[in-house]
């Protein structure tokens, strides 16, 4: 099931999916867990975001390492929204684009990101309320 959201990314419409199944993708591909990997990613961006706040252009100092779990997380969520249409190797998916900007893509992918987890916690609650426990 999942929710999937059209996201624009260096003028094109790229499909992304977040569903159950993208921590155990991100997993087998990173061995990496995506939730830590999400929280220290909105932490870097926030912290870089306030870095530069005063500045009219936004210069980011993001370290690689955050950069690659933003391209990584990205590329999943695309993946697993399109596979017939998305290469097996995020390097490959990534040659599409000039560009992927984080401070534009991030957020709607942390939105699409909420919205999951927000449907799985009423299903709990729906599953809850049917069974009485």
């Amino acid at each position: 099931m999942g929710i999937k959201k059209n996201i624009l990314v260096d003028g094109k419409e790229v499909p992304f999916k977040a569903s159950a199944a993208v921590p155990r993708l991100y997993r087998l591909k990173f061995g990496r867990d995506i939730y830590r990997d999400f929280a220290s990613l909105e932490d870097s961006v926030r912290q870089d975001a306030e870095k530069h706040a005063n500045e009219e252009e936004k210069q980011s100092t993001l370290d690689i390492e955050s950069l690659e779990m933003f391209e990584n997380i990205a590329y999943i969520m695309a993946r697993h929204a399109d596979p017939e249409n998305v290469p097996n190797e995020p390097d490959e998916w990534l040659e599409q684009f000039n560009m992927l900007s984080i401070y534009e893509v991030l957020p709607q992918l942390v939105e699409l990101w909420g919205l999951n987890m927000q449907t799985k916690v009423q299903a709990k609650k729906n599953i809850a309320q049917l069974t009485g426990k």
